[in-house]
């Protein structure tokens, strides 16, 4: 397979993917039902779920400039925001372009050399990483009885620990063979594990490390508190458990590299976590696409204005 035709596939099967994910679930319950929960939906809790995720946006915004200190640039805030919020418009066109357009934004109007600025978001994103697994960690402690309980339920136990025992071995045997090997793939696996420790301990390197790690702490705060504050705008999800909204946030989380935006498979991904707990179908499709419609409509917003706005804000600079 040639390089043109896996570039086309890049962009056109996530889109693909999309538009049957929103099939999908406007065929398990209706458009005029989602319409009916929106109507019915308490704003207030919806636009606070927004603000949530705005201080999130903001937050990623200024904690890139800690990156950027010690290389030299000192880069405008207001840029720094307007490429955040670009980066996550651009993402719902072609998947992870946004980041490529991101580091041009600070080449064009800061000077940054384009390797240096993305080398920093890629190092941001091992930090969104750690953190993640982080979340999912915490949630398995936390929900260990439940999970396992509901696995016991569901699949035979026996089964289940000869499952995790052939996990183990697999694990052990695909590091050995990774460490041994010298392919390409093997090569590939090596260098980013190498990249994630390395950009890891960066982290404790920088001069701000402790603002960096808060800030990273923060965002990731909001997108869960912006999770869980969505949920009371829906009395149908009242008294939902903590187990749920951990569980449905991590799901959510995971859904958004699966199409662009997370377009289509947001809501079934809320939907399949839900319903681990007995939440009904209908409210959580519903609730899936009203987080999804709240959030994708402020990245739309303010990613417009940042993309019309950047030239005018450094007209100056541009002119001189």
């Amino acid at each position: 397979m040639n390089k043109q035709i896996k570039n086309i596939l890049k962009i056109t099967l996530p889109l693909v993917l999309g538009v049957f994910l929103v099939w999908y679930s406007l065929a398990k319950v209706s458009l005029s039902e989602i319409l009916e929960y929106a109507k019915n939906a308490d704003y207030v809790w919806i636009f606070f779920g927004v603000f949530l995720g705005l201080l999130s946006h903001l937050s990623r915004s200024y904690r890139w400039l800690f990156m950027l200190e010690p290389m030299g640039y000192k880069v405008k805030f207001g840029n720094s925001v307007m490429a955040v919020f670009a980066t996550y418009l651009i993402n719902y066109t072609i998947p992870r372009a946004g980041e490529v357009a991101r580091a041009t934004i600070l080449t064009n109007y800061e000077g940054v050399p384009f390797e240096k600025g993305f080398g920093t978001i890629v190092a941001e994103r091992i930090a969104d990483l750690i953190v993640m697994l982080g979340i999912i960690a915490i949630t398995l402690f936390l929900q260990f009885d439940f999970i396992y309980g509901f696995l016991v339920e569901k699949f035979n136990p026996v089964k289940i620990g000869i499952g995790l025992v052939v996990c183990v071995i697999l694990g052990f045997l695909f590091l050995r063979i990774i460490k041994k090997s010298n392919s390409k793939i093997a090569l590939k696996i090596r260098n980013f594990a190498s990249g994630l420790i390395e950009g890891a301990l960066s982290i404790f390197k920088m001069k701000k490390k402790w603002a960096f790690i808060f800030h990273t702490l923060f965002i990731w705060g909001m997108y869960l508190l912006m999770f869980y504050v969505t949920t009371f705008s829906m009395s149908e999800l009242e008294g939902i458990s903590a187990g749920a909204i951990l569980i449905g946030f991590i799901s959510a989380s995971f859904s958004i590299a699966a199409t662009n935006g997370g377009i289509g498979s947001y809501p079934l991904a809320v939907y399949a976590a839900f319903s681990i707990f007995g939440i009904a179908e209908a409210p959580s499709i519903a609730f899936g696409w009203i987080m999804w419609a709240s959030q994708t409509l402020m990245v739309i917003l303010f990613g417009g204005l940042s993309l019309i706005y950047l030239p005018i804000y450094n007209r100056k600079k541009t002119n001189s």
